[in-house]
């Protein structure tokens, strides 16, 4: 086979670089690392450059097999909660003094990077973000950033667990400490380096954002002393075996080498990007089997006319759930299940009618598991009604009492329990 071939048989990795000044041009870059790590394990790199208006054509970039985000300035705080009132008017002027390189917002990159974030969402796309990759992540699913991590977290944190998360006259040798949060996949990759009941290493950072409220559908996989998620991931999307892997990293372990060499600072370190690119490959192998399996024109007998109905159906009740956030409808449940069965059957139509089915509202992941809590809280519901209706007002009145007891012990207990984790990190 010839080697030009490669480009078409290697699963292609989306990487948006970013944007600088160099001798009063607008430069591309995007950090060398990742490119030869994403190329090390066997796939190729497709770098996006940020150029206005590319945001409106990323269908041109399919097949799109994996992405990878990196790096880049702060997200536009109008795309998520920012809580920016918590700052005053001197605090954000300080901000962006000490980070002027970061604090200018760069629109046209955040909607690059969000479009391709949603879009993995949507499609079970296997996403690996780094630092800002990270942030990305976290407010395409509804989560929330800190401004900035050294002024908002201090203020809340013991002066003896703040941590440094930028270090300008250290850039490439910073680093503290994290605690890593077992039974995830970052305790597998450094398992040989954790020692014993501790679970710390030492990572790197170049940032002074971070997540601040992680979306729901996330995982913690570590923490740094002052209580900041410095990795999460979607444990219902990451199987790299079966193509899924969407996953978020504050700190660079592509970065995190020896001062004298290129040695990584612990065996572990390129492990992201080795199991996303064997998710990159084993996503490209299921698309690819999924669209040779599927003829290009189909027609449609009487019997599949009406499955098909049923399943555009299906797609615009979900998209008005993911839209509207209102799924406790038990009436439209069976409608739901019919897209839910269609979209993890990871079936695969051309680019032309996945775009269509995606405008439908084919947005819901893993909708059986929802669809499957709905169906138990809709049972606990039923049972706790039918129980306190017969109930008398007095018994009403005491559970009330007791609830609201309850919940001011459960605030107390939680918040000594979160206070003595923050003490044992810096222990």
């Amino acid at each position: 086979m010839a080697a030009g071939d490669l480009s078409v048989i290697l699963p292609r990795v989306l990487i948006v670089s970013r944007r600088s000044v160099r001798k009063n041009k607008f430069v591309d870059f995007v950090g060398e690392y990742h490119l030869d790590l994403i190329v090390n394990y066997g796939a190729v790199p497709v770098i996006v450059p940020r150029v206005t208006g590319v945001h409106m054509m990323l269908e041109s970039f399919e097949p799109i097999h994996g992405v990878l985000l990196c790096e880049g300035e702060d997200i536009d705080p109008s795309h998520y909660e920012s809580d920016i009132a918590n700052l005053s008017a001197d605090e954000l002027e300080e901000i962006r003094r000490l980070h002027a390189s970061d604090t200018a917002v760069d629109r046209e990159k955040d909607a690059i990077e969000l479009g391709l974030a949603k879009l993995c969402l949507e499609r079970n796309i296997p996403y690996l973000g780094i630092c800002r990759g990270s942030q990305i992540l976290n407010v395409a699913c509804g989560g929330t950033l800190y401004q900035d991590v050294g002024k908002e977290l201090e203020k809340h944190v013991p002066e003896n667990q703040r941590v440094v998360h930028m270090d300008y006259d250290n850039y490439d040798g910073h680093r503290h400490p994290v605690r890593i949060v077992e039974n995830t996949p970052l305790e597998q990759w450094f398992s040989d380096s954790l020692d014993g009941g501790r679970k710390d290493i030492l990572v790197n950072s170049y940032h002074h954002q971070g997540v601040k409220r992680l979306a729901q559908r996330f995982v913690p996989m570590a923490f740094a002393a002052d209580g900041l998620i410095e990795g999460f991931y979607d444990p219902d999307a990451y199987n790299p075996e079966e193509g899924k892997f969407i996953m978020g990293l504050q700190f660079h372990p592509e970065r995190m080498r020896h001062q004298d060499s290129d040695e990584f600072d612990y065996p572990g370190c390129p492990f992201a990007y080795k199991e996303f690119a064997k998710a990159v490959i084993a996503y490209q192998k299921k698309l690819n089997n999924s669209l040779t399996s599927v003829p290009k024109l189909l027609k449609l007998d009487g019997e599949m006319e009406r499955k098909r109905k049923i399943i555009i159906r299906s797609f615009s009740l979900a998209r008005n759930i993911y839209e509207g956030g209102n799924g406790n409808n038990p009436s439209k449940e069976s409608e739901l299940e019919a897209g839910a069965e269609f979209l993890e059957s990871n079936t695969a139509l051309s680019l032309q009618q996945e775009t269509r089915l995606k405008q439908m509202g084919a947005t819901v992941r893993n909708a059986s598991s929802y669809m499957e809590k709905l169906r138990m809280n809709e049972k606990r519901e039923n049972l706790a009604r039918n129980v306190m209706n017969k109930m008398s007002v007095e018994q009403l009145s005491d559970l009330m009492s007791f609830y609201h007891m309850m919940g001011q012990i459960c605030s107390e207990v939680l918040e000594r329990k979160l206070t003595g984790i923050v003490n044992e990190l810096t222990s």
